[in-house]
């Protein structure tokens, strides 16, 4: 019985080509059409892994962990000074698709700087917030402003321990007039103290203490 021999199916060259295209694993810088460029890891033509992004518009940096295109991971972010040129970091922490998630610390202008948890790139959770006039306020953060509980230490000492809503005082809280040697304990609403009582507190130890002792009832 004679045999016959059929020609062997090949795959059109075009699969082959579009194999050879698709980025995976590590590769070299890669530019897009608008001037941005990625040097890094890959999977399915997604950045994926270790990578480092540059934003030809903005001149902006990220370098750090990738998840199928999107930041996600640990990394730092980075501008260029107006002025000088040189490259000032923003923000140093975990990411989520990405947004900043998790703990992390920007870096504001005049020096300003949040050290804390993030959720969808607002604060959120605990957090230490340095403030360009010397306050630092320590505690619970909701939607990028201090809600729940917290202390706000201002330059002379003096500070306020309690409630906080929509970044202002507000629910029982204590204010301690360390300058002047008193504590004032009551209900703030909207930053406004509404009720309470103003006692004297480290009066001996105050650089500045009032005229007369607040009398005893």
């Amino acid at each position: 019985m004679p045999i016959v021999k059929y020609p062997r199916a090949t795959e059109p060259l075009w699969h082959e080509w579009d194999g050879k295209a698709q980025k995976r694993g590590l590769r070299h810088t890669v530019y897009a059409v608008n001037g941005d460029q990625y040097t890094g890891e890959w999977l399915d033509n997604l950045k994926h892994g270790k990578g480092t992004q540059v934003w030809k518009r903005t001149g902006a940096i990220y370098s750090g962990d990738w998840k199928f295109g999107k930041r996600d991971g640990y990394g730092s972010y980075s501008i260029p000074d107006p002025v000088t040129k040189e490259y000032k970091k923003v923000y140093t922490g975990w990411w989520k698709n990405d947004r900043k998630c998790g703990y992390g610390a920007t870096f504001y202008p005049g020096g300003e700087r949040y050290e804390g948890e993030w959720s969808g790139g607002l604060r959120s959770g605990w957090g230490r917030m340095y403030y360009r006039d010397g306050s630092i306020y320590e505690g619970q953060w909701l939607v990028d402003r201090p809600g729940g509980q917290g202390m706000l230490r201002l330059p002379k000492e003096n500070r306020y321990e309690g409630g906080w809503k929509d970044g202002k005082k507000h629910g029982p809280g204590k204010f301690f007039y360390l300058d002047k040697g008193q504590l004032f304990e009551g209900i703030w609403a909207a930053d406004i103290p509404k009720c309470g009582i103003l006692i004297d507190f480290g009066r001996d130890e105050a650089p500045v203490p009032t005229q007369y002792p607040i009398p005893k009832v």
